[in-house]
């Protein structure tokens, strides 16, 4: 099928010289309002729920096949375990949960706060968040507590407390809402602490105090810090911590809560 070409563009006109049209001016563009990227789903978050859920299975499958719960005989924080040089049961007691109230209250406040906090951390950072304050609780545990004990509200406290100092740090940015946010953390902070020292309370307040603590200076320290920069549309959010800023904030954490988990092996 033979195609027609327009005068303008047909062999024959090609041949011959264009005429010099003035160019007109480009468009006025008009500046765009600041606009942070499209928050990632947060994959971590909803993996850790999985991966807890599916420990919790296991636990009450074996308590059924062995009338005993194996798995925290093996991986919950038993500070003899721990002396013994199990030094995993620092990190895998966040794992483990001694009910399904248990298990439901902490996987509703994990899935929460970290619908919040992953989408600014990312996926990396947030992990290294979770398993810190994990760590920094069951650490403090250790050294302060004779009691057993498992749960993942270790890590949740230190959630909590890293959406606070996210929240203050980048107050600038969220305006008057980071006040209502705050009280409303600050809240539920209150309330966890005072459910833990109620008469017949079986929680380990040491371990939230740790997890909390874990969590507030890694994120003090390696937290998102958001900041205007200009983009050739105008002007985005972007986190202005640096890869070394970050490792060197999850050293910083490792190192003291490791340093405090040292005290009770020297002091036998």
């Amino acid at each position: 099928m033979s195609e027609h070409y327009p005068p303008e563009t047909s062999p024959e006109a090609s041949s011959q010289p264009e005429a010099q049209l003035p160019t007109p001016p480009p468009p006025e563009r008009k500046p765009q309002p600041a606009a942070w990227k499209k928050p990632d789903f947060p994959w971590v978050t909803y993996a850790l729920v999985a991966l807890t859920v599916l420990v919790y299975i296991v636990q009450q499958v074996m308590r059924r096949i062995y009338g005993l719960d194996l798995l925290f005989v093996f991986f919950g924080k038993i500070n003899a375990g721990i002396l013994a040089g199990e030094l995993w049961r620092l990190l895998t007691p966040a794992l483990l949960h001694s009910s399904l109230i248990h298990l439901m209250f902490n996987m509703y406040a994990l899935s929460m706060l970290g619908r919040q906090i992953e989408p600014f951390y990312g996926r990396g950072r947030f992990l290294m968040l979770y398993v810190l304050s994990a760590f920094g609780g069951n650490v403090l545990s250790f050294a302060l507590s004779r009691f057993n004990s498992l749960g993942a509200s270790t890590a949740i406290f230190g959630l909590l407390a890293a959406e606070g100092v996210f929240i203050w740090q980048n107050r600038g940015v969220f305006g008057k809402q980071s006040q209502g946010i705050l009280m409303n953390l600050a809240f539920v902070l209150v309330l966890n602490l005072f459910i833990g020292i109620s008469p017949g309370s079986n929680t380990d307040n040491w371990g939230h105090l740790g997890g909390l603590l874990a969590g507030f200076f890694f994120a003090f320290m390696a937290g998102p810090l958001l900041v205007f920069r200009r983009v050739e549309a105008g002007a985005r959010l972007a986190d202005s911590r640096t890869k070394q800023q970050v490792w060197l904030g999850a050293l910083m954490v490792l190192a003291a809560f490791g340093a405090i988990a040292a005290i009770p092996f020297f002091a036998r």
